[in-house]
């Protein structure tokens, strides 16, 4: 059995360092070489009359042994969107004939994709008026290894205004809605990649990709009952895709289980030239095997980490009881860092926004008007001082160093109370279904990981979605007389409070 992903976390910590020392963004230049994605396992599909109810990994099966025609597969998602979409507002931009499959591994799987992945001839707009109109001349490195291992995208998901807040217009006007709740926008959805949360919940793709600067994969994963990846800093290449934030931007996948994030990350992760912070990184460890569930216990032995006051929370608390039955996991009680509260919070945490400002300094200086409901942020970015930032810097680092070595010396994975700290540090986080609240809205969780350490947060997906069946339950379908609302709009207070 092989050993998970291991690496030297001082090693880590250095390499953070230099990388805020030095966040000067890279070109956009052009498309760059692509890998295949790691072979799924040949998994038995389910009964299933609707298509779309099958996973990627099944539907891939499926396709593999020649049961299934892709053709019919993107017709069975396109039906959805054509029937629901009204309703949900996933997409932005839906593509009916997005071209002939490549033959990998992931051969006609149709995916949705965040509209600030540039997409080679489909409209990026990043949700925003400062890109309308834009359409890119290359695909995003993300998106070229989807397609290069096979996937279809069949459209471009609803953001929050350049990452910024749950999906809306440029303006505010509320877009999407929670594929549970469709017929109530005050519902929240999740973060900034909540189109292609609702896409991918709402079965009108087989999964897709998100980008998480302040939990933007994290948070509508736990909203919409999905199994969503963040992973380390470097691990998948942010060339093509509109910045937030040079040091905690990660892009990744939103799925519906632990082996379809592990297929879509496969895909998407490794060295790029054009990006270097992908460069000298360990090598991408074989997720799709780490996602494969042994039949009565865990696949590595793993201290999880509780943090104080989890499981005050029932759904919580009894996620961590179904955790320690599974054999291998030794759940362990773990203190949260010293000054944990000051050095997370607000006062540390704004310092991500003049990265978020300096590569739109031109067209802040020429129209505010283009930023949208978001404008405050933008402008706050660019009137903090160099002391604060610098300060911010060293706060990060001071975090991380407590987290690399006084948590990380208790345990190997901690369940998390938010997915803010490890999106400082871009250390991977793992976000999955758990239950439902008492409204009826889907309860999920988050573990949080050492560097580079996907593998075995997979691991422990897998081994929890095998003895559960939360990761499969679906919201029903919104009925002809779910209507929307009249138009809302976010307040100003609501988009500073949303997350990234």
């Amino acid at each position: 059995m092989t050993e998970p992903q291991r690496v030297d976390r001082r090693a880590f910590l250095a390499r953070t360092a230099a990388l805020g020392a030095g966040a000067v963004l890279p070109a956009i230049a052009a498309a760059t070489p692509v890998s295949a994605a790691t072979a799924p396992p040949d998994v038995e599909p389910r009964t299933a009359t609707d298509l779309t109810e099958l996973t990627i990994a099944e539907a891939a099966t499926l396709i593999r042994r020649g049961r299934l025609d892709p053709a019919d597969l993107l017709a069975a998602y396109l039906a959805r969107i054509d029937r629901f979409d009204a309703v949900y507002q996933a997409f932005n931009h839906v593509v009916r004939d997005p071209g002939r499959p490549g033959r990998g591994v992931l051969r006609g799987i149709p995916l949705a994709i965040k509209d600030n992945y540039f997409t080679d001839g489909l409209p990026t707009t990043a949700n925003s008026f400062l890109f309308d109109g834009f359409t890119p001349p290359f695909d995003a490195t993300a998106v070229a290894r989807l397609k290069a291992a096979g996937a279809v995208v069949i459209g471009k998901t609803q953001m929050g205004p350049l990452a910024t807040t749950r999906a809306t217009t440029p303006d505010g006007r509320i877009t999407t809605v929670n594929a549970w709740a469709p017929s109530r926008p005050e519902v929240d959805p999740g973060g900034s990649s909540t189109g292609t949360a609702t896409a991918v919940a709402s079965r009108m793709a087989a999964g897709g990709t998100g980008t998480q600067t302040g939990g933007s994969i994290t948070a509508p994963s736990n909203a919409q009952n999905l199994t969503g990846l963040k992973p380390t800093m470097g691990r998948v290449s942010l060339h093509g895709i509109v910045p937030l934030s040079y040091t905690r931007d990660h892009p990744g996948p939103l799925a519906r289980d632990a082996m379809d994030a592990a297929l879509l990350l496969s895909a998407m992760a490794g060295p790029d030239p054009a990006d270097p912070r992908t460069q000298g990184l360990p090598d991408v460890p074989d997720l799709v095997t780490a996602a494969t569930p042994v039949r009565g216990r865990l696949r590595w032995p793993t201290r999880i980490g509780i943090l104080p006051g989890y499981t005050a929370n029932p759904a919580r608390a009894a996620f961590v009881d179904e955790l320690a039955g599974i054999r291998g996991v030794r759940i362990v009680e773990v203190p949260f860092p010293a000054e944990w509260d000051l050095l997370t919070g607000s006062a540390f945490n704004n310092v991500r926004l003049p990265e978020r400002s300096e590569p739109f300094l031109p067209q802040l200086a020429a129209d505010l008007r283009g930023f949208g409901v978001s404008v405050l942020g933008w402008l706050q970015g660019a009137l903090l001082g160099a002391d604060e930032f610098l300060i911010g810097q060293r706060a990060k680092m001071l975090l991380l160093e407590r987290v690399l070595t006084d948590t990380f010396s208790r345990c190997d994975v901690v369940v998390q109370t938010s997915p803010v700290p490890f999106d400082i540090l871009g250390l991977p986080e793992l976000a999955l279904p758990i239950g439902f609240g008492e409204t009826g809205l889907p309860a999920g969780a988050i573990l949080g990981g050492q560097p580079f350490a996907e593998d075995r947060l997979l691991s422990i997906a897998a081994a929890y979605q095998s003895v559960t069946d939360w990761h499969r339950r679906r919201p029903a379908d919104p009925g002809p007389l779910a209507a929307r609302t009249a138009a809302r709009y976010l307040t100003a207070e609501e988009a500073a409070a949303t997350m990234e």
